[in-house]
């Protein structure tokens, strides 16, 4: 089955010690005006999502969602959560350490199409 959402080993790294701080992690990948399109870390029962969420799969143990419209953008899309230096939006759990995720992307071919799992909505 081909993953609809992974990450580096960098941002593994990462998601685990924002783990150690915060517990159990949830990802957005954001398309609003204040955060452009970052992928947003939260705590889990901090960031409450809907019907209008798709659920991609999970990195480092933690679910990923995109908003539905989105999504239909995205559908042909692997991504690929990175980390990079610098500082992000202020919302997401990384930000004070000086560094922020990066969505990268993978554009599917045929035969990975054929193998995507089904999404899941969030609600």
């Amino acid at each position: 089955m081909v993953e609809r959402v992974v990450a580096t080993d960098e941002a593994i790294e990462m998601i685990g010690r924002l783990k150690a701080v915060h517990g159990d992690l949830l990802f957005h990948q954001s398309g609003g005006c204040c955060d452009g399109s970052s992928p947003m870390c939260y705590p889990l029962d901090e960031f409450k999502t809907g019907k209008s969420d798709v659920k991609l799969g999970a990195i480092a143990g933690c679910p990923v969602f995109i908003g539905a419209e989105q999504f239909e953008l995205w559908s042909h899309t692997q991504l690929i959560i990175d980390i990079v230096k610098g500082r992000g939006a202020g919302f997401s759990l990384e930000s004070p350490e000086g560094v922020r995720f990066l969505t990268r992307g993978h554009v599917f071919t045929d035969d990975e199409t054929a193998g995507l799992a089904p999404i899941e909505s969030a609600a």
